[in-house]
């Protein structure tokens, strides 16, 4: 665990642990949404318009592909590592084979198809990265079944998104800013976090025997929620690669630089959930509503005292940070202003899919996710050709109402859990005397 503390936490001792992991997570999160936001100004500004959308297009393509062939392996397996814990760990190192060798096959299968099937070299080029992006995210994510921040804040929050920065600016600099050379630069990195991550996970793992019924109990559970994190990764990207088909590249490369501040916004929220998660499932597990009712009141009055300044500071800078990526990007500004009021809204939920997920109800996650990515279909479709990158905007808020709304019904219903009560005024009181 990252030694680093949150002054003057809310006094719950049971806090305190994901406190320090979720800071951890922050910190990661920072860096890489900052490494992130600087590669995309980079591109913006040197590569021009049309390269920019072009390039942003595919590795958007690139990262749909990744999360449906990773299957939400990674988080199936911080279920039950973090499940296993109370017996040593074990049988962990079957659940990890289970996970692998599927995952594993599919995205090198897909990837060599992919490689000879399309003279795009650009293409080309992220279909030989994919079985390596695919395999670092699913390890990355086991060792946080064993309650670990570090592989992920340094693996993932520093050195993948740094390397990809300082590559593409490399290439840059060089004067060799070709699309496919700039997505090698971005796709790279990959290779040295699965390899660093997987000698991690192999020196913690208790090798054991792999048990019959073992890769049958973690696909259970995990079918339907690889349903849908392979929705969530499109629903995630898909407005991009749409505005690139149905608009072109240029309105691609605008909606791209307005919405790239979303990773700003959003990495309280990651690093809060790669943290509270495996406890969530523990509470959860165990019946333990109270505990569960702590810790999802407690990160939700996080995310708004940490995001709710970042949006409404977005909304009402929006012309002059959309300028930070040259000339043409200013009208961007009213995706920016749905994206932030969108956003605001939406932290005020909290994590209500990882709470669903996290007490087994994968099933209704999926269903929900479906309602969100057909909404968002249906309103792009409608809405971009004649809008263009505010029609891709306005889509996206309505799935992303439909994807929080949904969920937040359903584990009141069913748990009574709530946003915000008892646990939210401990928190807000411990921001203000910190």
């Amino acid at each position: 665990m990252a030694a680093l503390t949150l002054p003057r936490l809310p006094r719950l001792p049971r806090l305190n642990g994901s406190a320090r992991g979720g800071l951890a997570g922050l910190a990661g999160a920072a860096t890489a949404a900052a490494a992130q936001f600087a590669v995309v100004v980079l591109v913006t500004r040197e590569a021009g318009q049309e390269a920019a959308g072009t390039f942003f297009a595919a590795t958007a393509l690139c990262l749909m592909a990744a999360g449906i062939l990773r299957m939400d392996a990674g988080n199936g397996l911080i279920y039950f590592i973090a499940r296993s814990r109370p017996f040593g760990y074990h049988c962990t190192s079957g659940y990890v084979r289970a996970a692998l060798v599927p995952v594993g096959t599919l995205s090198l299968v897909t990837g060599v198809v992919a490689l000879l099937s399309t003279p795009d070299p650009t293409v080309r080029v992220l279909a030989a990265a994919l079985p390596v992006v695919v395999c670092a995210d699913v390890v990355v994510a086991a060792t946080r079944g064993f309650g670990a921040m570090r592989p992920t804040v340094l693996l993932d929050g520093v050195l993948q998104p740094v390397a990809q920065l300082v590559l593409v600016s490399a290439v840059v600099v060089a004067g060799a800013g070709s699309v496919p050379l700039l997505a090698a630069a971005w796709a790279l990195p990959a290779l040295p976090v699965l390899l660093l991550s997987a000698i991690w996970l192999r020196r913690r793992l208790p090798y054991t025997s792999y048990l019959p019924g073992t890769a049958h109990d973690l696909w259970r559970y995990t079918w339907p929620r690889s349903m849908a994190a392979g929705i969530q990764a499109v629903f995630q990207r898909l407005d991009i690669v749409v505005v690139a088909m149905l608009a072109g590249p240029v309105e691609a490369a605008i909606y791209t630089a307005a919405t790239r501040f979303k990773i700003v916004g959003q990495l309280a929220n990651q690093g809060l959930t790669q943290a509270v998660q495996p406890r969530l499932v523990r509470a959860l597990a165990a019946g333990d509503l109270a505990r569960a009712r702590e810790l999802y009141q407690s990160t939700t009055m996080w995310l708004v005292l940490l995001t709710w300044p970042i949006w409404l500071g977005y909304a009402v800078l929006a012309p002059w940070l959309l300028g930070l990526f040259g000339d043409g990007y200013a009208s961007g500004v009213p995706v920016a202003l749905v994206l932030a009021a969108t956003m605001t809204l939406a932290t005020a939920c909290g994590m209500v899919d990882v709470v669903l997920t996290s007490a087994g109800h994968t099933g209704s996650s999926l269903a929900n996710l479906v309602a969100a990515i057909t909404v968002t279909v249906a309103l792009d479709a409608l809405l971009v050709p004649s809008c263009g990158a505010s029609g891709a905007a306005l889509g996206w808020a309505g799935g992303m109402l439909v994807k929080n709304l949904l969920p937040l019904w359903q584990i009141h219903r069913r748990y009574g859990l709530r946003p915000f009560g008892v646990h939210s005024l401990a928190a807000l009181k411990s921001w203000r005397a910190r």
